[in-house]
């Protein structure tokens, strides 16, 4: 092979390599659009709120009662302020039981 012929075909491969490597920086920047990066964004977290979503009900099928139990328990550290409330209330009222105070007349 000639100098000449292996010049041509050096170059041939410099621009092979490079509309290969100029392929790929389109390819990115159509790819790190913003407009791109959201709707990636938004696919992943649907996706990823659809697969819990699917989990969870799978595990709900296979463990009912544990799961009635954990909603249960979650129901009642929710409503905790309410119902110690309603329990406070209603120990006054049965550990001061004096009739002749009225609840509704005001004395």
């Amino acid at each position: 092979m000639s100098r000449e012929e292996a010049y041509r075909a050096a170059r041939a491969k410099a621009e092979e390599r490079k509309a290969t490597f100029l392929t790929a920086v389109q390819a990115t920047k159509t790819r790190v659009t913003p407009e791109r990066l959201k709707q990636d964004a938004r696919d992943k977290i649907t996706g990823t709120v659809l697969d819990g979503a699917a989990y969870a009900a799978a595990k709900v099928q296979q463990r009912p009662a544990a799961t009635a139990a954990a909603v249960g328990a979650f129901a009642l550290y929710a409503m905790r302020r309410p119902i110690g409330a309603l329990f406070r209330r209603l120990y006054v009222r049965m550990s001061n039981r004096k009739e002749e105070i009225s609840e509704i007349d005001h004395g």
